[in-house]
């Protein structure tokens, strides 16, 4: 943003146009307390898949497609076929090229070396990359070390004991650094401090100088921008992350373009230095950025491909739900009879997997699945605590506030404790106590190891049952319950005990912790959110105004809320949230509720074992997330592939190994669609981002994965380096999407399947273009439902349909109903 008081020449307005879109190509990078799945393609949702090809290889040189050997063994084994090669070549997202043939496509499935002939990528070199290659010095990496090192400082979130003046913003606070910092002088660079003190103080200006030293035009301004943006890696994407949460509060934010002018600087000063040398190379530079993005004949290539693996998938997901037996076809109408226990689960996908084994336990169990946010998106504050937690989707700004409050006294104790444990960690880590520290109290933590060694370590105590804040009156509290349990489509037919379970992770030594937790909370485990809502439906008023407008709660149901503990997929029950006499007069259902969910438990387990490195069994699954050497705790949500919002009747009884989101929907409930529009503007846009994070760190893990695990270095609270500097990696770490043998996580882009009319969709599309482009541009895959629950109609983009091919899907029925013409 523009200082009001200042006057720029027309040039540098147009330069600050660019700068802004080019910032707008680099995904958000979460903080480690709070990380959220994010998709590292944000940037690139407006455009196909071919195009974003050619866009990240010219300014990072990097593939985001499968290598082609991946497609060669999927085609030989069967698994893709020539149809949907075909199918593939239909469509018409793939952007200008010359023509690809079905035969040019089978020759490189079936050669030898699948991947021979296609053109080796490499990103259009930097000032400094061409400067060492003139003077044999590493700039880039030079750069990269001096630039990590004061954003290490410049960011920390409280890790650092002593922290440096922020003021005036990063460009501001790196001048003072730079002018003082002699390592690039020291390695040749010389006058740099000088160099930096004469640059203008306003980082608008410093662009525009460098722009104009190094001749970058209006033209080649903005994949230039972007190319060097992609050169700060995870340092950029959080100076995203910065601005996307000031725009989230109605703000804006400079950090990621300050960044930007703080890296031009650097190849302006190599510039001078070295411009006889370059200058020739560097004129080429920008006419490469000049040049529009327009793939290649491989990347069209590598495009189709993908989507030809997109519908090889979609294929095998509709045989799976057509091997449903009619008897079960005929079940899904019979919803008349009272159900012992109805759960409600995160539409996450590991909690298919439970949700099936606890199903299997009695026939009068039934499940849901909602976001695992519970629709209560709050701002939390936990017992003994002022920090203020956002547990609710990243997309959405808090809607309600709340915290956990106990007496004053165990308050009190709470916090002591914690200060003392800061303070203890400070004295640990301070530069002249941890000598003394190691010295002194060493011995003393041989216990401490041995415990964690053995995986013995206690966990905190439990916060008490958060509260609504009190200013939410009585109307509000009804309208909310009222929306949650529509979306939830469950507004009648009410089980004795509805069961809501949140999920999270335990983990131990992890800095990627948050990351497995729910991503609908922000990062953080669901059980807040579960509880909140368990004390708003257990409100006797809210249930009494609740009746009045026709969703009648009986007297005899209780909302009991629950933690889904996805590493060990154990779960804890919040019996004490429950109304005074409840648990008493529930004691038999209680009982049998922990018996179900304890043998749900080790069902899914040992169904999880058979995927899990150096799991022989269930039980070892239990010791993992307690095991402080342990890499791969749980594979999260590696394998997403599929969303699915409709009965829960259209997909029980199906294994869907883990790999989809299922969200519970009945159209015919839903008049106006209200929630079928808030399922593809939230749901789906998050679990989007889920996978596409994923498809990113496994095709592109050099660009947008977390690196290794074993070389992780937490720094400032913010990030992990791999190693001791440099810049920040974003995205997953290799451990957690593969197996050290393959990839545990199949590149592939997620199939959006919903029971609706697809009249209805259509028009949520038209009112909603962010969310049409990631359709429009095939970065997801929309499918709509029949009311026999098989895949029938397939969205082909500017807002058209047609029949979704089923193959060989056995005992595949005409599409009826909705999905009629």
């Amino acid at each position: 943003m523009l200082m009001k008081h200042e006057t720029y020449p027309a040039a540098l307005l147009e330069l600050v146009t660019k700068a802004n879109t080019a910032s707008r190509q680099i995904p958000p990078l979460f903080p480690l307390t709070a990380s959220v799945a994010v998709n590292p393609f944000l940037g690139q949702s407006d455009e196909p898949l071919a195009r974003a090809s050619a866009r990240l290889a010219r300014v990072a040189g990097q593939r985001i497609t499968p290598q082609r050997s991946h497609w060669a063994a999927q085609y030989h084994s069967g698994a893709l076929r020539d149809d949907d090669l075909r199918a593939a070549l239909a469509t018409a997202v793939h952007g200008p090229a010359e023509a690809v043939t079905l035969q040019d496509l089978i020759a490189v499935l079936t050669s030898k070396t699948p991947g021979a002939g296609a053109t080796e990528l490499s990103a259009v070199p930097t000032v400094a990359e061409l400067a060492a290659d003139i003077s044999g010095i590493d700039w880039p990496g030079l750069i990269e070390d001096r630039i990590g090192a004061f954003a290490a400082s410049h960011f920390d979130q409280g890790q650092a004991l002593w922290q440096p003046d922020r003021t005036g913003g990063a460009y501001a606070a790196w001048r003072q650094f730079a002018t003082r910092d002699l390592t690039p002088e020291i390695h040749g660079l010389v006058g740099f401090g000088g160099f930096v003190a004469a640059t203008n103080r306003s980082h608008w200006r410093a662009i525009g100088r460098a722009s104009e030293t190094l001749g970058i035009s209006f033209d080649a301004a903005e994949t230039a921008f972007h190319r060097w943006l992609i050169t700060l890696q995870g340092w950029a994407q959080y100076g995203r992350y910065l601005s996307w949460q000031a725009e989230l509060e109605g703000g804006s934010d400079t950090t990621t373009v300050e960044l930007l002018a703080i890296r031009m600087v650097f190849d302006e000063a190599l510039f001078h230095q070295y411009r006889d040398q370059i200058t020739a190379r560097w004129d080429a530079v920008i006419t490469s950025h000049e040049a529009p993005v327009t793939p290649t004949r491989d990347q069209v290539m590598d495009a189709i491909l993908q989507e030809a693996g997109d519908r090889a998938q979609q294929r095998q997901l509709a045989n799976t739900l057509a091997t449903r037996s009619p008897q079960d076809a005929a079940q899904d109408n019979d919803t008349n009879a009272r159900p012992a226990v109805q759960a409600a689960f995160c539409i996450d996908v590991r909690s298919e997997v439970f949700r099936r084994a606890l199903e299997a336990q009695d026939s009068g169990v039934e499940t849901i699945g909602f976001a695992g946010f519970f629709g209560l998106a709050a701002a939390h504050s936990a017992a003994g605590s002022d920090v203020c937690e956002a547990r609710g989707p990243v997309l959405l700004k808090p809607g309600v506030t709340s915290s956990a409050v106990e007496a004053d006294n165990l308050d009190l104790a709470r916090r002591y404790a914690a200060r003392a444990r800061r303070a203890w960690g400070r004295f640990k880590l301070a530069a002249v106590s941890s000598f003394a520290f190691v010295e002194a109290t060493g011995p003393v933590y041989a216990g401490k190891l041995l415990r964690d060694a053995f995986g013995v370590s206690g966990r905190t105590a439990t916060d008490p049952a958060p509260q609504l804040d009190a200013s939410v009156d009585l109307d509000s509290r009804v309208v909310m319950a009222k929306t949650i349990l529509s979306a939830m489509s469950l507004t009648d037919n009410f089980a004795p005990v509805v069961l809501l379970a949140g999920h999270g992770a335990d983990v131990t030594n992890n800095p990627h912790a948050s990351a497995l937790q729910c991503g609908a909370c922000g990062g953080y485990a669901g059980d807040v959110n579960a509880r909140l809502l368990a004390g708003l439906l257990n409100d006797p008023s809210v249930r009494a105004a609740l009746s009045d407008q026709g969703i009648k709660i009986p007297t005899d149901t209780v909302f009991l809320p629950a933690l889904h503990h996805t590493t060990t997929d154990q779960v804890t029950l919040f019996e004490q949230d429950l109304p005074d006499g409840s648990a008493v007069r529930l004691t038999r259902e209680l009982a049998r509720i922990r018996r179900w969910v304890k043998a749900a438990g080790a069902l899914a387990r040992s169904e999880r074992a058979a995927r899990l490195p150096r799991a022989q069994s269930g039980k070892d699954i239990l010791r993992r997330s307690s095991d402080w050497a342990e890499l791969r705790p749980e594979w999260g949500l590696a394998g997403c592939r599929a969303f699915v919002a409709a009965p829960r009747s259209r997909t029980d009884g199906t294994a869907l190994d883990g790999q989809s989101f299922l969200h519970s929907y009945d159209w015919r409930a839903d008049e106006g669609f209200g929630v079928l529009e808030l399922i593809m503007t939230a749901p789906v846009v998050v679990a989007s981002w889920i996978s596409l994070q994923y498809y990113g760190s496994s095709v592109a893990p050099a660009l947008f994965g977390g690196g290794n695990k074993l070389l992780h270095n937490v720094v400032g609270g913010i990030g992990v380096l791999e190693g001791n500097g440099g810049a920040l990696k974003p995205g997953l770490p290799w451990q957690s999407v593969h197996d050290g043998e393959a990839l545990q996580h199949d590149p592939l882009r997620l199939t959006v399947v919903i029971e609706a009319p697809r009249e209805a969709m259509t028009q949520i599309l038209e009112r909603h273009p962010q969310v049409r482009a990631l359709f429009d541009n095939g970065w997801l895959h929309l499918i709509a439902m029949d009311e026999h629950g098989q895949l029938a109609w397939r969205y082909d983009g500017d807002l058209s349909w047609s029949r979704f091919d089923r193959g060989d899907a056995p005992g595949a029925a005409s599409p009826l109903g909705i999905a009629a013409e």
